[in-house]
């Protein structure tokens, strides 16, 4: 299996498309969480040695989303035979001084940040995801956010809100990204033995970039909570013999 920790750096606000994903007061004072800084086990240790150079939400300067065809922003939720497991809302963004984002006119050579805000239960809004109904589930506890399918394209640059992490579970949470066999990110939550955990519409918004722009909403992202998984739609990427993905080095497998 080849596993690589991302050690990611603090995120506050995703701001520079003009849609934060939620105003969460930061202070500076707070302990440094979300980082996985010593190895408590052989694996973790490896991982720590062959770590990618972590991203840092908080410096991404985001232009333009993509308009696809729901729009700016896929809104839907992560579900499965029992019921609906969390909400989630994505979009994707070019650089910043993009006034446009359309891959077809993109110059060459252009990255993908592709932005996942994740709401355990559902997000209280009535007007999207769970919606107004009563088939979402009462999280408890929500441990992962992950991909389904290989992050095509993939620069090995990818992150969370720190903010949101902390403001969810505290400053004892633990957000480990990796790199799984298949090519696959994973966003692994440990909220410590604090009692606090990510729960019930508490949002965190996790980020991954990648040289290719999505070919269309796909069911290729998943959450684990409450002992399950539940899995649903995202803009999703195509697979492109050329493009690499920093997860395997090696041009992605469908």
């Amino acid at each position: 299996m080849i596993r690589h920790t991302l050690l990611i750096a603090p995120a506050l606000l995703l701001t520079a498309c003009g849609d934060p994903a939620a105003e969460v007061d930061y202070d500076a004072d707070t302990p440094e969480a979300a980082e996985l800084e010593v190895a408590t086990t052989d694996g973790e240790a490896a991982a720590l040695l062959s770590a990618i150079d972590p991203g840092d939400f908080a410096d991404l300067e985001l232009g333009a989303k993509i308009v696809g065809p729901r729009g700016p922003e896929v809104k839907t939720s992560l579900s499965n035979e029992v019921g609906i497991l969390a909400d989630i809302t994505s979009f994707v963004a070019c650089p910043a001084g993009m006034e446009t984002c359309d891959p077809n006119t993109a110059p060459e050579g252009t990255i993908y940040t592709y932005v996942h805000i994740v709401y355990p239960g559902e997000d209280m809004d009535p007007t999207t995801g769970a919606g107004a109904g009563t088939d979402d589930i009462d999280i408890e506890s929500a441990a992962a956010f992950m991909m389904t399918a290989p992050a095509h394209g993939f620069t090995g640059e990818a992150g969370f809100s720190k903010a949101e992490a902390v403001a969810a579970a505290g400053s004892s949470i633990n957000i480990v990204v990796t790199c799984e066999e298949d090519g696959q990110i994973y966003w692994t939550a440990n909220a410590g033995d604090g009692g606090d955990q990510w729960e019930d519409a508490e949002p965190i918004t996790f980020y991954w970039r990648s040289t290719l722009p999505p070919a269309g909403p796909a069911v290729s992202y998943a959450i684990r909570a409450n002992g399950a998984s539940a899995s649903g739609e995202g803009p999703y990427p195509a697979k492109d013999d050329n493009a690499t993905n920093a997860c395997t080095a090696i041009p992605t497998a469908g």
